[in-house]
């Protein structure tokens, strides 16, 4: 059921506004305004140092890479899977396994960007390998 409201007389709407005059107080952009000003002028007009974002560029960067790498090898891992499960008719052993090796490739891909790790997996940095010779450990020194 619709109420009726009772009109308004002339004149008046229903919302209570200020006054506006003049004599009212200044406008609170105004003011803050003015205290910017006054700050500046204190710091003697030298402008705020811009922040650097860099780091967190670089750091989304990362976070990027790494989310797309992992996605990326569960995916591939897993239509191969789901391929070679058709070829061979074996469903759905072949896309479960690779399923899981995907997910471990891209573990191993997170791991990696993480800790900084820029090499192939099972090789030595050229400044390790010694001229042919065995390979030296710190365990080793006492055979000399």
């Amino acid at each position: 059921m619709v109420r009726a409201v009772p009109a308004m007389p002339a004149g008046m709407s229903g919302i209570a506004l200020p006054d506006m005059s003049e004599s009212g107080p200044p406008d609170p952009l105004a003011r803050l305004g003015e205290r910017l000003d006054k700050a500046r002028a204190r710091r003697n007009g030298k402008p705020l140092p811009e922040p650097d974002n860099a780091d967190l560029q670089r750091g989304a960067g990362l976070g990027f890479r790494i989310g797309i790498e992992f996605v990326v090898a569960i995916v591939i891992a897993t239509g191969l899977g789901w391929a070679l499960d058709r070829w061979l008719g074996t469903r759905p052993w072949g896309t479960i396994v690779l399923f899981f090796l995907g997910v471990g490739a891209g573990m191993l891909s997170v791991y990696r960007a993480v800790a900084g790790i820029r090499m192939p997996v099972g090789s030595r940095p050229l400044d390790k390998i010694d001229s042919g010779r065995k390979p030296k450990d710190d365990w080793d020194d006492d055979e000399a």
